[in-house]
């Protein structure tokens, strides 16, 4: 009797281990669900190999769908991709998903990309001795020398005077208004001059955006109470400065100002 009671437990323990294998199977999702979409600091990427495209991103937060491919990203081999959007997605095999929203310098491509295709920009740290001097000067010099710049478009390794990236505005700015020549990177001009807090900032100090001190993506020239005149992907704009999508880091003090 024992041993016909121990071979119906056998046979019901293996009948049941299936049900509860296949009860701990993942389940696919009905649709690509997006979890939140958020602005970001614009963080400068390039490519991490010839893979990846970016996307078109359409439907409802309930429903996304990926649109077209847009961009190969082994057609763009020495881009700089802007990144200002960021948003998590669960997609249909239930595994959750980070995209940006990436731009390149020019505006002239864009999309959604899987983050994972792209690693964070670095720049060389060069010797900056014979650029680094701290100038003198009137603030009146500089922001009529920035203001002069309003509406010119944006260009990545821009200079001026026709166009201009963030570093090659302030660079251009501080030579033509006080014959002073800047460092010519971002990172390079906030670690050539004094950092003050931003509680002493004052109008005509640098203002530095990125994720750390030691990885500045963004700068400007600030104008006080929280405003800067800056160039970004719109061009030269005035624009403030304590928003959700900057992430300041630091002031720098090239110039003496009066």
């Amino acid at each position: 009797m024992k041993i016909k009671q121990l071979s119906l437990a056998v046979a019901f323990a293996a009948a049941v281990v299936p049900v509860l294998n296949l009860s701990t199977t993942a389940q696919a999702n009905s649709t690509n669900t997006i979890l939140s979409t958020t602005p970001m600091t614009n963080t400068s990427y390039v490519r991490k190999s010839a893979t990846g495209w970016t996307y078109n991103l359409g439907g409802t937060a309930s429903n996304m769908t990926f649109g077209k491919k847009t961009h190969y990203l082994k057609n763009y081999p020495n881009t700089t991709w802007h990144a200002t959007q960021k948003r998590y997605i669960v997609k249909k095999n239930g595994v959750k998903y980070l995209y940006y929203y990436v731009t390149n310098g020019r505006g002239t491509a864009a999309g959604w990309i899987w983050h994972g295709y792209l690693t964070p920009k670095s720049y060389a740290h060069t010797a900056t001795t014979s650029t680094s001097t701290t100038g003198n000067g009137t603030y009146a010099a500089i922001l009529s020398a920035a203001q002069a710049q309003l509406g010119k478009p944006y260009s990545y390794g821009g200079n001026g005077p026709s166009a201009f990236d963030c570093s090659g505005f302030t660079k251009y700015v501080f030579n033509k208004a006080l014959g002073q020549t800047l460092p010519r990177t971002a990172q390079q001009q906030y670690d050539s001059y004094t950092h003050v807090s931003a509680a002493n900032a004052k109008p005509g100090d640098l203002i530095f955006f990125g994720t750390s001190t030691a990885n500045i993506t963004h700068c400007g020239i600030y104008l006080g109470n929280h405003r800067m005149i800056d160039a970004q992907l719109n061009g030269v704009i005035t624009e403030a400065t304590n928003v959700s999508w900057w992430h300041a880091v630091g002031y720098s003090r090239p110039a003496s100002l009066s």
